[in-house]
């Protein structure tokens, strides 16, 4: 299972939200950079990056930040928030960006899924799904939908996704633990079809061995990180034993 370290940047700050709650925002680290290569010094091989004012915005908005990561780094950049067109997507893969995350568009655009997975390749191209209750959220999830997480990744399977990030809001930032039976019926619903990240609630290691454990392709893990709950390190050995 791939461990994903994870850096939200809002006004070029590396922050996290409490729930996805813009109100919350708080300063974890003082430079992204160096926080890129402390991941990269533990063993990550990728970093989950977000452009929370991209979200908000539904444009490119700190994309040096994140090209900056791509180029001075080995990390491989999985980056989502504000991408809503294939020249986006396009600009991002050409700057380096390993893969691409379309939330608000899977939902919104799905022809820009198709197209982009026709385009692109599955590789390249990661659905994020972030769900209330078990209903899909949109636009930095300020606005929800009457459309299930099962709902939307059979849809997004039958446009050639082949990843999804699930994330339970109500979990992220909470340091609450993740979101284990939603987890597991996403997992065992798209089971042989697509490959399931968990995000949002991962605390201590006993999270990432449950992730592990179900089978997981991974597990992204921010606020533990920079709160201490989480040794990094001990999350990517862990995350890389057999079951």
């Amino acid at each position: 299972m791939i461990i994903f370290p994870a850096i939200d940047i809002k006004d070029g700050n590396c922050v996290r939200l409490y729930k996805g709650d813009f109100s919350t925002v708080e300063k974890v680290a003082s430079d992204y950079l160096e926080t890129a290569r402390s991941f990269e010094n533990a063993g990550a091989e990728w970093i989950h990056m977000v452009d929370l004012d991209g979200a908000k915005e539904g444009r490119p908005v700190n994309t040096k930040i994140y090209t900056d990561v791509a180029e001075k780094t080995s990390l491989k950049v999985e980056l989502g928030g504000g991408i809503r067109s294939i020249e986006t997507i396009r600009e991002y893969l050409e700057m380096g960006i390993e893969r691409v995350i379309l939330g608000s568009a899977a939902l919104k655009d799905p022809k820009l899924v198709y197209d982009a997975v026709e385009k692109f390749g599955s590789e390249k191209i990661v659905v994020g799904i972030d769900a209330i209750n078990g209903m899909v959220a949109t636009e930095g999830w300020l606005e929800s939908s009457n459309v299930s997480y099962t709902e939307l990744a059979d849809r997004m399977i039958d446009a050639g996704v082949k990843t999804f990030i699930f994330t339970d809001i109500s979990k992220d930032g909470t340091l609450s633990g993740v979101n284990a039976e939603q987890l597991r019926t996403l997992s065992e619903h798209t089971k042989g079809r697509a490959d399931i990240v968990a995000s949002g609630g991962v605390h201590t290691l006993d999270d990432i061995r449950i992730c592990r454990d179900m089978g997981l392709y991974g597990t992204i893990c921010g606020k533990s990180i920079y709160k201490g709950t989480l040794d990094l390190r001990a999350a990517i050995e862990l995350a890389g034993e057999e079951v």
